[in-house]
């Protein structure tokens, strides 16, 4: 017993001259270094794996097949703004700021198919199968709004209809709830 007792002396009598020398300890706390980890996490993570709302989620999801060809053309642009209004019940400034918010969160063309097939498997439960085919619909509109749509984003709307639509389940069937 008087061993234990020296060994536990000799610990803290070691962490004492530590911090009195001005070594911080605070790094030896599990729960603080736990926490500023999941905190580096979500900060250096990518914004888009933030994102809960199903209208943003289609948002980005429509606007993800204008992107994988660059920068969005004003057609594109044009045709998100008009279906974003006319499906989602939105006002002008409200259809600009959503492709606005999708536009930052969708971020570098070269990684919008990545990040897209991330997001629609984390988010497809969240969908209805009349929401679903929604948004299938609304990206073949945008796809199809600067001309014919390329290869890279028929394979992507093809990817995107298998994905999305038939696992599905049934619930609400409009957008404006």
């Amino acid at each position: 017993m008087h061993i234990v007792l020296a060994i536990l002396g000799s610990i803290v009598t070691i962490l004492y001259m530590l911090d009195r020398l001005g070594i911080d300890l605070g790094g030896l706390n599990p729960w603080a270094w736990r926490r500023r980890r999941a905190w580096s996490n979500r900060y250096h993570g990518d914004p888009i794996h933030s994102v809960e709302d199903p209208m943003q989620i289609a948002a980005i999801l429509v606007a993800g097949v204008a992107r994988l060809e660059g920068d969005l053309g004003a057609e594109q642009r044009q045709e998100l703004l008009s279906q974003f209004q006319t499906t989602f019940s939105l006002d002008a400034k409200a259809a600009s700021d959503l492709l606005g918010s999708v536009a930052f969160l969708l971020g570098a063309p070269q990684v919008v198919g990545t990040q897209l097939e991330g997001v629609v498997e984390r988010n497809k439960e969240q969908f209805s199968r009349e929401q679903s085919e929604s948004i299938v619909e609304m990206a073949e509109a945008v796809a199809s709004s600067a001309g014919d749509a390329t290869a890279s984003q028929r394979e992507y709307l093809s990817a995107l209809r298998e994905k999305i639509v038939p696992p599905a389940p049934a619930g609400a069937g409009n957008w404006a709830q």
